[in-house]
């Protein structure tokens, strides 16, 4: 069975873009997968000061899996740092890393661009990823566009390190799903925490309603046709609609006579019906964190006896005596 590995850092609230840009691909996966889910608590603290803050989002995160159908008996769900190994194996493969292939890493440009401040671990992010993908031997990462190039970078610094010790990591591959790799946010540019134009998942109805409302749309006139392929509550809808939906919302954009307004409306209701069941297992698993905590220690035990066992071959290697 193909062993497959992806994670959401813990930075916030869930968003949209979080869950179809990667959870919805996990729950896909489960079934017919080696599937590996983790919490990069680490990878975090690029963007998250708040010691508290990010112990909470971390319970949040692994609450918010469970909740929208991620089945701990079909995958391994574990906290990042409850693996140290991925830390020892991050300063070794450092090592196997040329400044150029960093320097070139187009997300660390993008973030700077956006104001996030520049620093060591920003700049280092896509190594400790190639620990996170190499320590487990995964073969297949589910990623949007815009972490392709770190997976590429996983496989040079593999590559790189095996031209030198031998077969040792396995070569993963990128795996996106084109329909939704990449989803907008409210400014139309991706959905993220770092831009701040995102849609939470687990907001309430009314908060929902200001956050639909904010989706940034043209000046067309309201009984005007307007143009679906290129407004941005079209995009967001079209991800709860089967074909026959599209063709339907379609229709009222090019018929006229609706603004923007009640296409935000229609997303907003959409939106907030396609998630009732998890609202309801998320408000389970709060009153219930303890099985939460189960789940997780389950989880990273099942990592930590792979990961020793990989790091002892990678220390042999590389001369680091025991």
């Amino acid at each position: 069975m193909t062993r497959v590995l992806t994670g959401i850092q813990p930075s916030g609230a869930l968003h949209l873009g979080n869950y179809f840009g990667s959870i919805k691909q996990m729950k896909d996966l489960q079934d017919s997968s080696d599937l590996f889910i983790f919490i990069p608590n680490y990878h975090a603290l690029t963007s998250l000061k708040d010691g508290a803050a990010l112990k909470n989002n971390t319970l949040d995160a692994a609450i918010n899996f469970l909740a929208l159908g991620i089945d701990p008996n079909k995958a391994t769900v574990y906290v990042q740092s409850d693996v140290k190994e991925v830390l020892e194996l991050y300063w070794i493969l450092s090592g196997y890393t040329p400044m150029g292939l960093l320097e070139r890493a187009h997300s660390y440009k993008d973030k700077v661009a956006k104001g996030i401040a520049a620093n060591h671990s920003l700049f280092s992010y896509p190594v400790l990823m190639a620990a996170d993908i190499l320590l487990y031997d995964a073969e297949v990462i589910p990623v949007g566009k815009d972490q392709i190039q770190h997976v590429e970078i996983t496989r040079d610094i593999a590559i790189k390190f095996n031209n030198e010790h031998g077969d040792i990591f396995t070569i993963p591959e990128f795996k996106v799903d084109e329909n939704v790799a990449t989803v907008p946010g409210l400014d139309g540019s991706k959905m993220s925490k770092s831009y701040g134009n995102t849609i939470d998942i687990f907001c309430d109805e009314k908060a929902l309603k200001k956050a639909t409302g904010k989706i940034v749309t043209d000046s067309t006139p309201m009984e005007d046709p307007k143009d679906f392929s290129t407004c941005n509550v079209y995009a967001l809808a079209k991800l709860f609609l089967d074909e026959a939906g599209e063709l339907e919302l379609q229709k009222r954009y090019q018929q006229g006579g609706e603004g923007y307004g009640h296409f935000k409306l229609y997303l907003k209701d959409l939106i907030w019906d396609y998630f009732k069941e998890a609202r309801e297992k998320r408000e389970y698993y709060l009153n219930n964190t303890n099985e939460v905590y189960d789940i997780l220690e389950a989880g990273a035990n099942k990592a930590r006896n792979i990961a020793a066992q990989k790091m002892q071959i990678i220390k042999d290697a590389v001369g680091i005596y025991r």
